[in-house]
């Protein structure tokens, strides 16, 4: 699925209420910017039963009270399944999620700070960190420019 088609399904299934999909019609650049600058479509994801996603919380050897939480994308199955750097529980499951639709969803994560997507099948040891941060800021620029246009849109005669 192309990265126009992901962004369709994420306004498709916003909820109708006269804003929210032109929100999402207004950053979809911001989106597939982040997008393009990774290799796969869709990455798997651990979830609990509940649909969360699973954090992982990684600490600085030399700085112990430094802490990030992340959450890991995976290339393949195989590689969610059976390579996790986190010891799993039995109701934790590897989905596989549209690469913007994990962008999207990284701005509703309050305690994230980044996403690492591993991008070669079987090679842990190395992925492409998105800071939640930088995601954050690029949306803010697309979303800045939305509000000024509504704003020239509004009639003056509007109560």
């Amino acid at each position: 699925m192309d990265l126009d088609q992901q962004i369709q399904i994420l306004i498709d299934n916003a909820p109708q209420d006269g804003t929210t999909p032109g929100v999402i019609q207004a950053i979809a650049p911001a989106l597939k910017v982040l997008a393009e600058q990774l290799q796969r479509d869709h990455y798997y994801i651990l979830q609990g039963t509940d649909k969360s996603w699973v954090l992982t919380t990684l600490g600085h050897l030399d700085q112990p009270n430094l802490q990030k939480r992340v959450i890991y994308a995976y290339p393949t199955l195989e590689d969610a399944s059976n390579r996790s750097p986190i010891s799993r529980p039995p109701d934790v499951v590897a989905t596989a999620i549209a690469v913007t639709h994990i962008l999207f969803q990284m701005v509703a994560i309050q305690p994230l700070d980044s996403i690492i997507f591993f991008e070669v099948p079987g090679n842990l040891d190395q992925g492409t960190e998105v800071k939640r941060s930088e995601v954050q800021d690029l949306i803010r620029v697309y979303l800045e420019r939305y509000r000024a246009v509504q704003s020239r849109n509004i009639p003056p005669n509007f109560a």
